[in-house]
Formats: C-alpha cells, sequence, structure tokens
C-alpha cells in the first residue's frame, strides 16, 4: 500500500485530531497537525511513537525535562510515563504516530480536544 503523506496532511485542517492513514499488524499509523500544547497525559498500557515530519515537537515530561524532536528524529514514549505535546509558539508541526489501535487519545483523561473515535483519511 503507498500512502503519500503530503496529500494526508493536505486533508487534515485542524490540529491535535490525529487521523488514521494505515494499519500495520496490532498498529495504526496516524497523522496529525499540532500547534500550541495538547494536555498532560499517560497511556497506561501502550507505547508511543512520534516521528517528526514538519516543525518543532516539544515534548515535556514531570521530571522537568523537555525534548525537542526536529524534522526526521523519533521519539518514543514508554508506557505509564506522564507527557506534554506541544510546540514552540504558533509553529505548525506534523506528526506520524504509530501505536496499538486500542490507544485512547489522551489515556484516560477525556478534555475538549480529546478525539473518542478515530477517522481514516
Amino acid at each position: 500500500m503507498k500512502i503519500n503523506l503530503q496529500e494526508k496532511f493536505e486533508k487534515i485542517s485542524g490540529y491535535w485530531h490525529p487521523y488514521i492513514i494505515g494499519e500495520l499488524n496490532e498498529n495504526f499509523i496516524k497523522l496529525a497537525r499540532l500547534k500550541g500544547t495538547l494536555i498532560w497525559h499517560k497511556h497506561e498500557d501502550e507505547d508511543e511513537m512520534f516521528v517528526v515530519i514538519k516543525g518543532t515537537l516539544l515534548m515535556e515530561f514531570r521530571d522537568g525535562r523537555t525534548l525537542k524532536i526536529l524534522p526526521g528524529e523519533v521519539l518514543i514514549i514508554p508506557k505509564g510515563i506522564e507527557h506534554l505535546p506541544g510546540t514552540m509558539g504558533e509553529e505548525e508541526v506534523e506528526v506520524m504516530l504509530i501505536e496499538p489501535k486500542n490507544t485512547k487519545h489522551t489515556g484516560e483523561i477525556v478534555v475538549k480536544q480529546t478525539v473518542q473515535n478515530f477517522e481514516w483519511i
């Protein structure tokens, strides 16, 4: 299955809403545009993988660390680790997420930004 990431990103207009573009074994491959910050959350039973396509992703951790993930870099968040994804100011970031199909968008926390039913694009 061939997927053109740029064509898929062009279909995404909002921020913090992951869309499914494929399946790999028991995982979904998702794309999202990000701007600003999401919320502190964790995934108790699933690791989460971020692949930065465009922009700079900031990932904060409760121990005070903030990592900058640049285009072409990958960040894997182990299960159970609380994190706060964000961007630098008004910069837009494009990411690909690879995570188990049962992963909840914001873990057990449900807020206005939480996506509960993922859509295919």
